[in-house]
């Protein structure tokens, strides 16, 4: 994927960064409704829902350029392998196009590199040719060292993506995180960013150093800012 720049980036382009998110426990279907009508009114990539809310989305969706994702060993990643990917294979039968994956974290820090990769390879395999696979690491409870290997282990298991966060540790995505995830993949691995990206402001920084995807429940306020900011810079007013 082309690398955006917040200084030519468009309104659109940005929007299509969003996944919005639909995770919190306690939202009900109404409100998954609501979330999806405000995610197809602001065309944004996705919608990031809970696998019981999959086929709801999906109906809601269903006339909108908006892709339907869940997740999967959501949160903590210690389901078993065989657990995970039969997540994947329901997700997807339901509707699902994106799989938001968490590692499991545990292994990572236990040294056990070979675990990890089939964990993860498991469930690209399962999803090849019908679903995107995000795997999320967890920087929050990971050293810098296993940061990098968390992302060498990724791409070796031919993942679409490296995560930050599940929006459930005590931090999630900083910008030194997100620059050595952007050093420690090869290009064809995206980035994406989730947990603490609630503002254009944040959102704008991520992409500069290189993330393509943003987990954002603050969707209507970071793309109405950008709106207005850009029509104020069109009656000769600085700013993006």
């Amino acid at each position: 994927m082309t690398a955006l720049n917040s200084t030519m980036i468009t309104l659109e382009q940005l929007a299509k960064t969003i996944d919005h998110s639909l995770l919190k426990p306690e939202l009900t279907d109404a409100d998954v409704i609501v979330g999806c009508a405000l995610a197809a009114k602001y065309h944004v990539a996705s919608v990031c829902v809970k696998p019981c809310h999959v086929k709801l989305a999906l109906r809601e969706l269903s006339n909108s350029d908006v892709a339907v994702g869940t997740v999967v060993g959501f949160p903590h990643g210690s389901s078993t392998t065989h657990t995970k990917v039969f997540e994947a294979k329901q997700a997807i039968q339901d509707g699902a196009v994106e799989l938001d994956m968490v590692m499991n974290i545990g292994e990572l820090r236990s040294g056990n590199d070979q675990f990890v990769l089939e964990d993860i390879k498991a469930v690209v395999d399962a999803a090849r040719g019908k679903a995107l696979v995000k795997v999320i690491l967890e920087n929050a409870y990971l050293s810098k060292a296993e940061i990098v290997k968390g992302c060498q282990l990724v791409e070796q298991a031919g993942a679409d993506f490296v995560k930050t966060s599940t929006g459930y540790a005590p931090t999630g995505a900083t910008l030194d995180d997100l620059i050595l995830m952007r050093k420690s993949t090869g290009p064809q691995v995206q980035i994406k960013a989730a947990h603490g990206v609630r503002s254009l402001e944040s959102i704008l920084q991520v992409i500069d150093v290189g993330v393509t995807r943003v987990g954002a429940t603050a969707t209507a306020t970071i793309l109405d800012d950008f709106a207005q900011k850009r029509t104020s810079s069109s009656k000769g007013h600085d700013d993006y």
